[in-house]
């Protein structure tokens, strides 16, 4: 263990016996309705022609696109969500009603609503999209525009499982390396980041995963230009109208470059 940090040791894993034969049902069934719908995905694909499917420029330009823009807002999940979240759960000022419904907002929106509230904002005559545009600065229809709209959908997810864990690990051991000396950023960064790795990166797990497959807010801000705003779901969108099977295929894409995402980041969860 790296000196100067903590970490909760792992707790033993419930036995089956706590759980009660009641729920195991349930449990296959809500396994069933989530697994299901993936799974006839999966057996409409056409196999054969798959590969061409996938590499065409309109594919790959939807796809590169997404990573980009998806890692670009994740990064802006964490420089934003993370001092957030750590407001919520250690300040009273933050800790109202108020700041909590704005920040869980956006989980609850339409994301055509979500876009048009941006739009209303950062659009050629929002509040203040009108005065960036005076100064020649154009946000919507842009990659840009992009960026913003999956942070502003994607935000919530990693503030609200950060806020959790902050809370539940509570502030005593933060209180204890503050009464040795420590600054507070030494304490958030050798104390309390320790204490909530987990969390942390399975929220930033899932702003990713939510920013690659934002579609509605994006669609009604930034618009569909091939290369420049038209990322992946758009793109499955598009297809959808002239080539099914070439839906499906990216629809089955975007499927494994999620699972991908959180395969990857499911080892870091339980350390």
């Amino acid at each position: 263990m790296e000196r100067g940090t903590w970490r909760r040791p792992a707790l033993p894993r419930p036995d089956v016996a706590t759980v009660p034969r009641w729920a195991l049902l349930p449990a296959v069934l809500g396994a069933l309705v989530l697994a299901a719908p993936v799974v006839g995905m999966l057996a409409s694909v056409d196999v054969a022609g798959l590969p061409a499917l996938l590499t065409s420029d309109r594919a790959l330009d939807a796809l590169w696109l997404s990573l980009r823009t998806a890692s670009a807002s994740t990064v802006l999940c964490l420089l934003l969500g993370v001092p957030l979240a750590l407001a919520l759960a250690r300040l009273r000022l933050f800790d109202n009603v108020v700041v909590r419904t704005l920040v869980l907002l956006p989980l609850v929106l339409p994301p055509v609503v979500a876009g048009i509230a941006l739009v209303t904002l950062l659009g050629r005559q929002g509040l203040l999209g009108s005065h960036l545009d005076a100064l020649g600065v154009r946000v919507a229809f842009t990659t840009l525009a992009v960026v913003i709209a999956q942070t502003f959908v994607s935000l919530p997810f990693l503030v609200v499982s950060l806020d959790g864990a902050l809370r539940s690990v509570g502030g005593r051991h933060e209180g204890v390396a503050a009464t040795l000396g420590a600054s507070p950023s030494v304490v958030f960064r050798r104390v309390t980041l320790p204490l909530v790795r987990p969390a942390l990166v399975s929220g930033t797990v899932l702003a990713f995963a939510r920013s690659l497959g934002e579609f509605g807010a994006t669609l009604t801000f930034a618009g569909s230009l091939q290369g420049t705003t038209r990322t992946l779901p758009l793109q499955i969108y598009l297809e959808r109208e002239s080539d099914p099977d070439a839906a499906v295929a990216l629809s089955v894409l975007l499927v494994v470059v999620a699972v991908v995402v959180m395969a990857l980041a499911r080892p870091d969860v339980r350390r």
